[in-house]
């Protein structure tokens, strides 16, 4: 059994090193669906898989950091990375860059970290994020399967987010322990 569970942002990159000119030289933003993809191996004394409440404790403090951020590729130069962290309270340094694809695996990872860091107490089973699935356009999405998981070297520790959107994480303190385990 599998259920899903949708959030959505609205967020601004610049894609380098893809084809599209466009894409890889100008910023440009989209409105943004994730989708989240749980199965466990029972179901819980509410005969969950997942009681969607969880998801806002952590996993919705992760995707909200997009909202209204730029995503900012880790190896863009210090001039452009500065500007952005000069000028605007809400942005993001990847150690990848900003893609649809990036993103799908990036979630994934962060998504299973929280898990395999969250002490369930309602006789969850062995919850899993089986896949994440991000809609750049309405026509276009990428999803990331567990199995991709290391399809990209993404350490997310090295996920950068600014003052601003860490202090905006609801149990804050909470989640930084485990983003740091």
């Amino acid at each position: 059994m599998i259920i899903r569970k949708k959030f959505k942002f609205e967020g601004a990159h610049i894609v380098r090193n893809c084809s599209t000119k466009r894409c890889k030289t100008s910023i440009h933003g989209h409105s943004y669906k994730v989708e989240l993809f749980f199965t466990s191996n029972k179901l819980d004394n509410g005969y969950m898989i997942l009681d969607f409440g969880l998801t806002k404790k952590h996993i919705k403090n992760i995707i909200d950091s997009f909202d209204h951020a730029y995503s900012l590729w880790a190896e863009e130069s210090e001039e452009f990375k500065n500007f952005f962290k000069t000028n605007s309270l809400r942005w993001i340094e990847m150690p990848v860059s900003p893609s649809a694809e990036s993103y799908s695996l990036m979630f994934l990872k962060f998504i299973d970290h929280i898990l395999k860091n969250t002490k369930f107490s309602n006789g969850e089973g062995d919850v899993k994020v089986t896949s994440v699935r991000v809609h750049e356009t309405k026509t276009g999405y990428a999803e990331a399967f567990l199995s991709d998981i290391n399809l990209i070297e993404l350490d997310i520790k090295k996920v950068v987010f600014s003052d601003e959107i860490i202090n905006e994480w609801k149990n804050k303190d909470e989640l930084l322990k485990i983003l740091s385990v």
